[in-house]
């Protein structure tokens, strides 16, 4: 019977599969009951999300950036030839 999620890569395996479709792990070459994923390097239960985003990015709030003033340009635009082409200006 094949495992839920390959214990090699990670990846989804279908029901009833011979293999891995990612890897070709199988049977005889590491999965089984007692295969273990902790070589996917996956973080377990003591993973820190908030120390890992202060060290990651810093503590810096990331900047929401609007659309550029070209684009709102460019809009109007668009909008003032299509009304003045349905009003026949």
């Amino acid at each position: 019977m094949s495992p839920e999620y390959c214990p090699h890569c990670g990846a989804e395996v279908p029901p009833k599969a011979r293999s891995c479709p990612e890897c070709g792990s199988d049977e005889q070459t590491g999965w089984s009951d007692r295969a273990q994923a902790d070589r996917l390097g996956l973080p377990g239960e003591e993973f820190d999300y908030a120390e890992f985003t202060q060290r990651e990015f810093g503590g810096r709030p990331l900047r929401r950036r609007g659309p550029h003033r070209l684009w709102w340009l460019l809009a109007v635009v668009l909008t003032l030839l299509l009304l003045g082409g349905f009003l026949g200006f």
